[in-house]
């Protein structure tokens, strides 16, 4: 497998695009970050190792690496735009706290399945599906005194 940046070198040269110093440390270091991460984030962590690129070059090159599937938004809230680098990693979807707002990542293969279905039922080439699931974790729910179990579905059917 070719590193991400090999990835997107090839990239850049397919796309005629300048290959620059500063957007291959900023994917460096997007690839130090095991997690989600925001703009300010990754700012701050290139500043604290000394490294001059500026917000406007980090919010530039975002969309390249999406664009060559290496990065991929993951969730808008606090006003901006969480990502995580994918390249590498299985696909996996996101169950995220409305109280706390902790995310846990998971896998299920039935979503695998369903994306391949709905391929074949419509005619589609799906590139990519994005799936966050919200409620409530554990501990938040035993604090608001909500019910173990989702009651969401039996809301949906009883609507019908």
């Amino acid at each position: 497998m070719e590193s991400e940046l090999q990835v997107f070198q090839d990239y850049i040269r397919r796309r005629d695009l300048r290959r620059t110093r500063e957007r291959e440390r900023i994917l460096q270091e997007v690839f130090e970050i095991h997690g989600h991460f925001d703009v300010d984030g990754l700012y701050l962590q290139l500043k604290q190792k000394g490294v001059k690129v500026s917000k406007a070059s980090i919010y530039r090159a975002l969309p390249l690496f999406i664009d060559c599937g290496l990065v991929r938004e993951v969730e808008f809230s606090e006003g901006h735009w969480h990502y995580e680098h994918i390249y590498g990693h299985s696909h996996h979807n996101h169950l995220r706290c409305l109280g706390c707002g902790e995310i846990q990542e998971f896998e299920n293969q039935f979503l695998n399945c369903l994306e391949e279905q709905l391929a074949r039922e419509y005619g589609y080439y799906i590139q990519n599906h994005h799936l966050q699931v919200q409620g409530f974790c554990p501990a938040c729910r035993q604090a608001a005194g909500l019910p173990a179990a989702s009651n969401f579905l039996k809301k949906v059917d009883n609507e019908q």
